[in-house]
Order: structure tokens, then C-alpha cells, then sequence
């Protein structure tokens, strides 16, 4: 198997921070590379996830209504979208 040479370009602190943690694996940053690699091409999907973003100030809320209105058991339920729509352009107006 034939193999080429690939470089990445990165700032030097994300370097800094990632690749003690890749070398406390026993791994090297190009063995790391090679791991995602094999991983993203195993099974069609990037192997990462993007569970750690804090959700913005606007979904925290509608996440509270959500809780707060399943709680007391008042969420609006709708046969259709537009009815949907419809609700929500009246609430808009």
C-alpha cells in the first residue's frame, strides 16, 4: 500500500493542548490522525460529538417552556403545520 505525506495546519495551542493528551494514549499525533481517519471511513460518520456547546440564552428558554409546559401538562399540539403556522403568526401579531 502506497501512503502520502499529509499536513495539517493548526494553532500552536491547540497543538499545545492536544497532543499531550494524544501521547498519554501511547499514541502519536499522526497515529491519532490515522485512528479518525479509519473511524470516519468505517462507518460514514465523524466520530465526534457536539454534545459540548452550551445551547444560546434563546434555547435555554424555549428549553425551560418545554419542561415548565410538559410539567403542567400545556403544550399546544397541532394536526398540521399550517395550523402550526397559523398559531404562530396570531402570537406574532
Amino acid at each position: 500500500m502506497s501512503s502520502i505525506n499529509f499536513n495539517v495546519r493548526m494553532d500552536e495551542s491547540l497543538k499545545e493542548r492536544a497532543f499531550p493528551i494524544i501521547e498519554s494514549y501511547g499514541l502519536t499525533p499522526a497515529q491519532a490522525v490515522k485512528l479518525f481517519l479509519n473511524q470516519v471511513a468505517n462507518t460514514r460518520m465523524i466520530p465526534l460529538s457536539f454534545d459540548y456547546k452550551a445551547p444560546n440564552k434563546v434555547t435555554q428558554q424555549a428549553m425551560q417552556e418545554l419542561v415548565t409546559n410538559r410539567q403542567s401538562n400545556t403544550l399546544k399540539q397541532y394536526d398540521s403545520l399550517e395550523e402550526m403556522m397559523a398559531d404562530i403568526q396570531a402570537d406574532q401579531a
